[in-house]
């Protein structure tokens, strides 16, 4: 079997957008190294490694101070590859686990006390079906006493399939990657629709991350802005960001200095920038000043 080839940019360009202090990354991943963190034997891919060491230096670059790590897919429900990047700046890092909804009360407890503040449930056809919605949301109960959330990645045109489910979740939702829609569908397509409604519930949010994913265009992705403004602009209070790096698989490998370039467009005045960046992921997260 080849070689898995990098799926993100050693060198890439430093943005021309100031990001404003405390400025947060709410959805990146971390793979491997596999020598020390082996990805799961059930992964849908081998992506190749992406250590921590690799982010933190383009963290850096972008002005990005606190990040939330999302456990992988391909690490299965092993959260160590993610847990070792939090205790490596726990100050500024959090993150969110992947776990069965029978978790135990202990792993739960631990997870918590790593740095770990919310579950992540796929509903994409590529990574496996997914749990039952019903049964998550019961788990869900069992977060609310900690003080967890739940994020759901989804294809767009199951939000509102799920959208009943969440309504009902005891604890906050964050919807992935403004839903995964197809941004070529346009502003009025019934997903996007779907997404829209289902944020009229004040305990769901959205990440304005992953124009690249929703984008049927290159670099730097044109046709996803709109989506991503409009959410900025009708739920000021409810939306998040991030670079979701390492951008496996993908046909081109992103810049993360255009993509943060873009959030000039995405959030254009000082004010958006600073609840997108700063002052919703602190809200959110529970970051400490």
């Amino acid at each position: 079997m080849a070689e898995p080839k990098p799926s993100f940019n050693p060198r890439p360009s430093k943005p021309r957008l100031a990001l404003p202090r405390g400025a947060c990354d709410t959805h990146f991943h971390v793979f491997g190294p596999a020598k020390k963190f082996p990805f799961g034997p059930d992964r849908a891919y081998t992506p190749a490694d992406a250590p921590r060491e690799a982010l933190f230096a383009m963290h850096k670059l972008m002005g990005i101070e606190r990040g939330v790590v999302v456990q992988s897919a391909a690490h299965g429900f092993d959260n160590s590859a993610s847990a070792d990047l939090i205790a490596a700046n726990p100050k500024s890092y959090l993150g969110v686990a992947l776990l069965r909804p029978n978790a135990s009360a202990e792993e739960l407890e631990k997870l918590n006390r790593q740095g770990f503040r919310g579950v992540r449930f796929h509903y994409m056809g590529h990574l496996g079906e997914g749990f039952p919605i019903d049964e998550v949301i019961s788990f869900a109960s069992r977060l609310a006493d900690i003080g967890w959330h739940l994020q759901v990645h989804t294809e767009g045109s199951r939000i509102a399939e799920l959208a009943p489910a969440l309504r009902r979740s005891p604890v906050p939702v964050v919807i992935d990657h403004i839903g995964r829609i197809d941004a070529s569908k346009g502003l009025n397509q019934p997903d996007f629709s779907a997404l829209v409604s289902l944020l009229r519930s004040k305990h769901v949010w959205v990440k304005v991350s992953g124009c690249e994913r929703i984008s049927r265009q290159s670099s730097p992705w044109q046709d996803a802005i709109p989506f991503a403004r409009k959410l900025v602009e009708e739920f000021p209070a409810q939306t998040v960001w991030g670079t979701d790096w390492p951008h496996p698989n993908l046909k081109e490998i992103p810049d993360d200095g255009v993509m943060v370039g873009n959030l000039a467009e995405i959030a254009p005045s000082e004010t958006q920038r600073r609840a997108l960046l700063v002052d919703n992921p602190a809200r959110f997260y529970g970051f400490k000043a």
